[in-house]
């Protein structure tokens, strides 16, 4: 059955304290003559312990609100170490993802273009996407947080036309000249996710898509008289591994965030929340010996609550009555908060932003209208997904899609690719699967292929649970008035 993972609770500072006013209380109406010294000593130890506790709250509190900029430096950190790519360049995947990707939850059935961009030394940067004449993109141009300033593309506000995407640094005042699509930004760094899609699954097609992608320009705005060209860096090959560390390195990559980024207004409450586990503005963080262990501790402990958390939403959200798949409505509420940067007077759903982070990358502008996900943690029977079993699942005929669907497996533990698998997904462009006589398509997931099915097989490591990503491209209405429903994934005994 699922296996619930222990909650933290977040109450135990409060705890500490009325313990510490009874153990007081008491040893007054047992003494005629209080021992003063003794009672100091107790405060002292008690005082220290209970400061340990808040310190370790804070840090827990810190990395959950901090997470998706975290993410993002952290996709952004691989860059740097392993492709060598820079600010304000293209970064991009020449074929198919495979599991050296470990970014969370990627699809692996699109091109990925990634730039990265900075405007503190640059000024207004400009990105340019081609109009969808032989390719459509499909993406978002987010900032440090991962907040989307504008989604691009078809679905997009260039509407499939092409545009200028004019990306604003904070605190910008001049005139945007006619002809571009202003993205005033309250960070300076920032990043687009962008999918090159192909129209098959030919090795034509993606060469196509590749082609198409690298039309994308992205170049200072101070230079758009004579745009220099755009410098493009592939990653296909690399280890790129951007999963989440839940230790000291997760709050040394807040601290850069921190560093170079202004305060927002709606997060001034945690300036002093993250000075007192050492991370300031214009200071250098050094934890010593004994923050490191509480921040190691920390970042542990919220680990286990945002697995805790994870599991109570996945499982607890269906998509569709009775369902096993789960677009739990909390997540839907994240992103309709993000698409108005947050500015609701009365929600700020950090929480669970921080919880969504955990586990995927990039927040869409207009969630539903370029793409949508179900995910699956569960089979038919309420049982985790086990890599050691074998599972069907049944994609109906005249799936509600204009352009494809997939089912992608992830690690469990990591929300990446699951390593060393030679391939992560199947999906309505895969060569050579196998339909069904009444337009339905059975996938199976894993560690070895039933025979015959190579073909709309996914292997899983059989040593580890996964989880499954469903996804629809250019979805319809009949996935949303449930008149076209994902069924559960079944064990094959």
């Amino acid at each position: 059955m699922l296996k619930k993972k222990p909650f933290l609770h977040l109450a135990s500072c409060a705890f500490a304290l009325g313990c510490l006013g009874n153990s007081l209380l008491l040893s007054r109406a047992n003494a005629q003559e209080p021992n003063t010294s003794a009672i100091n000593h107790v405060s002292a130890e008690t005082s220290s312990d209970i400061e340990q506790q808040v310190i370790e709250h804070r840090a827990i509190e810190a990395l959950i609100w901090g997470m998706p900029a975290v993410n993002r430096d952290l996709m952004y950190q691989a860059m740097l170490r392993e492709t060598k790519g820079r600010d304000n360049q293209m970064l991009y995947w020449s074929r198919l993802l495979d599991w050296k990707n470990q970014t969370l939850t990627p699809n692996t059935d699109v091109i990925y273009l990634t730039p990265y961009f900075d405007t503190k030394d640059v000024g207004p940067v400009v990105m340019e996407v081609p109009p969808a004449e032989g390719g459509a993109i499909v993406g978002t141009i987010m900032d440090a947080w991962q907040t989307p300033l504008e989604d691009v593309g078809p679905a997009g506000a260039d509407q499939g036309k092409g545009g200028k995407y004019l990306i604003l640094p904070p605190g910008y005042t001049e005139q945007v000249p006619n002809g571009y699509i202003a993205l005033p930004s309250t960070t300076f760094k920032g990043y687009a996710l962008l999918r090159s899609i192909r129209k098959s699954g030919s090795e034509e097609d993606l060469k196509n898509a590749v082609e198409y992608g690298k039309r994308i320009k992205i170049y200072p705005f101070s230079q758009a008289a004579n745009p220099p060209p755009t410098s493009y860096v592939d990653a296909a090959g690399v280890l790129y591994d951007a999963t989440i560390p839940y230790d000291i390195r997760f709050y040394e990559s807040l601290d850069r965030v921190v560093q170079h980024e202004p305060w927002l207004e709606r997060d001034r409450v945690m300036i002093d929340v993250l000075r007192s586990i050492g991370i300031e503005k214009g200071k250098a963080f050094a934890p010593n010996a004994k923050m490191v262990q509480t921040l190691n501790t920390a970042a542990h402990k919220a680990k286990e609550y945002l697995d805790g958390k994870y599991e109570t939403l996945v499982s607890g959200g269906p998509f569709a009555p009775g369902s096993r798949w789960s677009f739990p409505e909390s997540m839907g509420q994240v992103f309709k908060a993000a698409q108005n940067q947050f500015s609701e007077p009365n929600l700020y759903p950090v929480e669970n932003r921080g919880l969504l982070l955990s586990f995927i990358f990039f927040l869409p502008k207009r969630l539903g209208e370029g793409q949508f996900y179900l995910m699956g943690i569960e089979d038919k029977a309420g049982n985790t997904l086990d890599g050691s079993k074998t599972y069907r699942l049944n994609v109906p005929a005249n799936a509600p899609i204009r352009q494809y669907w997939s089912a992608t497996l992830y690690d469990r533990e990591t929300h990446a690719l699951i390593r060393e698998m030679s391939h992560a997904a199947r999906s309505s462009q895969t060569p050579g699967l196998m339909v069904n006589k009444d337009g339905s398509v059975d996938l199976y997931f894993g560690p070895t292929a039933p025979t015959g099915k190579e073909s709309n097989w996914v292997p899983t490591d059989p040593k580890g649970e996964f989880e499954i990503l469903f996804r629809f491209y250019g979805p319809l209405p009949a996935l949303f008035d449930k008149s076209w429903v994902l069924p559960d994934i079944e064990l094959v005994k």
